[in-house]
């Protein structure tokens, strides 16, 4: 199993926007990918703009497929256009 970490810094006046668009557009769109198995969304307990997007798929070209997909490309204006920067952490599940 493959578990991504992603790292948002969200604009102030855009956390509910970003929050909503992980709800309604990026999870459900993430869904259908093949490989998908879970997304979750946690804002950092001490700051009301950090995220952490944590996404898991099958194995690591579940992962790629998602990240190289069309859907996934069209998604990426909306979502870039709520955050100043982001850091990207990948994980492989040993145990």
């Amino acid at each position: 199993m493959i578990e991504r970490h992603i790292t948002f810094n969200v604009h102030p006046d855009k956390t509910a926007e970003f929050e909503r668009f992980f709800v309604e557009r990026y999870r459900p769109t993430m869904a259908t990918s093949p490989g998908f198995l879970k997304a979750e969304l946690l804002r950092e307990g001490d700051s009301l703009t950090r995220y952490q997007m944590v996404l898991r798929f099958e194995d690591a070209d579940s992962a790629a497929g998602w990240r190289t997909s069309e859907v996934h490309q069209a998604l990426q204006p909306a979502l870039t256009a709520l955050f100043s920067d982001n850091e990207i952490q990948g994980y492989e599940t040993i145990a």
